[in-house]
């Protein structure tokens, strides 16, 4: 079997215009980011679609300055155009990658409606406690050039040019699925992947130019998870396994990896931040395993599970054992740490990765859960005796729901915590966050020796939101972040 490389590729531009000089996006290295200013506000999607709620989804500014009034508050609400788009993910325009570029700006805020299939671009700048609706791209405009919908992730270019992965076509089918490629001005350019060579199944992405590579995720037909998550759909091959190696920029896919049970519903994919790097993770949702991918000396490259989240037994349950479902994670901007959550186990993790092939547990807290004291549902020890996780409250607010999007601070010490997955799913898991409403809260990181903490002052409620309770979903700070910037 090949080895892992210990070659470094030479710095590379990535194809884009300029970055050559500083004065750009963004940090000209991800040290350089963890010095930055620490976060003020947060804008973080809010969703009316799917909750029996005839309003627009909208995007929400949070105030996070603890020295603020409004600290811990929606101090503006952006209503989209329309109503049943499901906001659901959010990039921006420009960011890092483009930090060589004195022409670039980080100024629109790209919102795709993984239902409805609108792409919206949100102006920060004239305002950043106030953003306004710039543009959106049409659905129909879209399918009628390049048959994609059900847009996920976008991630700004070196060029200058934004990249969004689609799930399917207009009928929800996974077929259909691949990569739009937007310009500057959220023009529709093309698909990106070359013909013939669209993934399996779409969601997540993330490209290392130094490495010439992108790879991108699996998660599953919309026609499938749109209705809500059945067991059965997974044995029928309406979710994926598989991650798709591609070449960057030249969209040919090189290698399909079948991570087979071990890697069931890949969702949320993070290379390494240092740009020199050629390996990353992936969070297996429904095996609940991290895996970790790396190229090897012949240019192929490889995975090991690296993490495993067992199941538990449980009582008055829809299944006899229970999944965590890693449903998102995040790496810190100077790779010592990778935090994830379990949204039905309902804990965060924290896990030291400087050996990225050995994590260890440095920290662990419970938020949220299917198992936290108070529920119907008990976890079954191996003695046989049921038990149940202790989890706070907040303001005494209790804690609904499991944590799910998370977003951590530039310097690593604050990490943030939505509840909502996806309106269909948390209707099936969690019902109580659809008459409630979602929450946001903010943990302390201790970034010297690990461990995580509540913080008590901090709880956002989007159960008392004006047109009533709506479900939050990820958060972008106005600077970028560790989950929207790549450096080139």
């Amino acid at each position: 079997m090949a080895t892992e490389t210990e070659v470094v590729a030479p710095v590379s531009n990535g194809g884009g215009k300029g970055c050559c000089k500083y004065g750009g996006p963004g940090y000209a290295t991800p040290l350089a980011a963890m010095s930055g200013p620490s976060e003020k506000l947060i804008y973080v999607t809010a969703v009316y679609t799917g909750t029996g709620i005839d309003k627009p989804d909208y995007l929400a500014t949070v105030d996070v300055d603890p020295s603020s009034p409004s600290y811990s508050s929606v101090i503006h609400r952006l209503p989209m155009p329309f109503v049943g788009d499901e906001l659901h993910h959010s990039g921006w325009n420009s960011c890092s990658s483009c930090h060589g570029d004195a022409s670039a700006d980080r100024r629109y805020l790209v919102l795709p409606s993984l239902i409805s299939g609108r792409i919206y671009a949100i102006d920060t700048k004239e305002n950043p406690r106030a953003p306004s609706l710039y543009k959106y791209v049409d659905p129909k405009e879209i399918a009628d050039k390049t048959g994609l919908a059900f847009p996920h992730t976008a991630h700004c270019l070196a060029t200058g040019e934004i990249l969004v992965s689609c799930l399917g076509d207009e009928e929800g089918n996974a077929k259909g699925n691949g990569f739009l490629l937007l310009d500057s001005d959220f023009n529709i350019k093309n698909r990106w992947e070359k013909p013939g060579h669209s993934p399996l199944y779409g969601y997540d992405f993330w490209y290392q130019p130094r490495h010439k590579t992108m790879i991108s995720t699996s998660w599953g037909a919309p026609k499938a998870f749109s209705k809500g998550f059945n067991l059965q759909h997974v044995a029928d091959g309406l979710y994926g396994s598989h991650l798709h190696v591609y070449s960057w920029p030249g969209g040919e896919m090189k290698q399909l990896i079948d991570l087979g049970p071990t890697g069931l519903l890949p969702l949320e994919i993070r290379f390494l931040h240092d740009p020199s790097k050629d390996t990353g993770f992936v969070g297996s949702a429904l095996s609940s395993n991290m895996i970790r991918f790396f190229k090897n000396s012949d240019e192929t490259w490889s995975h090991e599970v690296v993490i495993s989240v067992k199941p538990l037994k449980v009582e008055n349950w829809i299944l006899p054992e229970m999944p965590g479902l890693i449903t998102d994670f995040l790496i810190s901007l100077d790779d010592r740490f990778i935090y994830f959550v379990n949204w039905l186990h309902g804990d965060i993790r924290q896990y030291n990765i400087e050996d990225p092939k050995n994590p260890v547990l440095t920290g662990q807290i419970w938020v949220g859960g299917l198992l936290q004291k108070g529920s119907p549902v008990n976890a079954v020890g191996e003695d046989g005796n049921t038990f149940q996780f202790e989890v706070p409250q907040i303001k005494g607010n209790s804690l609904r729901g499991g944590p799910q999007m998370i977003q951590l601070s530039l310097d690593g010490k604050r990490l943030y915590a939505t509840n909502s997955l996806f309106s269909a799913w948390d209707r099936q898991f969690y019902p109580e966050i659809m008459e409630k409403g979602s929450h946001i809260i903010q943990i302390d990181v201790d970034t010297e020796k690990g461990g995580l903490t509540i913080n008590p002052d901090f709880f956002v409620d989007f159960g008392d939101e004006p047109d009533g309770p709506s479900l939050a979903h990820e958060m972008r700070y106005p600077g970028g972040d560790c989950t929207s910037d790549i450096w080139i």
